[in-house]
């Protein structure tokens, strides 16, 4: 574990609390330290408060998807899909889309 880089992203995070891109390396910080309960704190925060931080939807929906949790991560995707078309960002756009689609499958019916 880096708890060295840990230390330097929570302490710009003293420096900076509301700065989108230090929570997002908070989140990615504790992904690869295995830490998914941390990691999604940051991640719902960004969701809440910078909702318009495409990155964001992506991992957070994969995170709901490994913790069990389908119905948050087609949620999470769907609205990503919306801000990623109104960004204009296609290539998000087009990673949402296709793990939207594996998470729905053929036979997913929205309600």
């Amino acid at each position: 574990m880096n708890n060295d880089r840990l230390q330097k992203l929570l302490a710009f995070l003293d420096n900076d609390p509301v700065d989108p891109f230090i929570k997002y390396a908070l989140a990615t910080e504790y992904m690869k330290q295995k830490d998914q309960k941390q990691a999604l704190i940051y991640y719902e925060d960004l969701l809440k408060n910078n909702e318009n931080y495409v990155g964001t939807y992506y991992h957070a929906g994969k995170l709901y998807e490994t913790m069990g949790r389908p119905a948050e991560a087609i949620k999470v995707y769907e609205k990503g899909m919306a801000i990623a078309k109104m960004a204009n960002d296609m290539h998000a756009f087009s990673e949402l889309q296709t793990v939207y689609l594996s998470v729905t499958g053929p036979d997913y019916e929205n309600d």
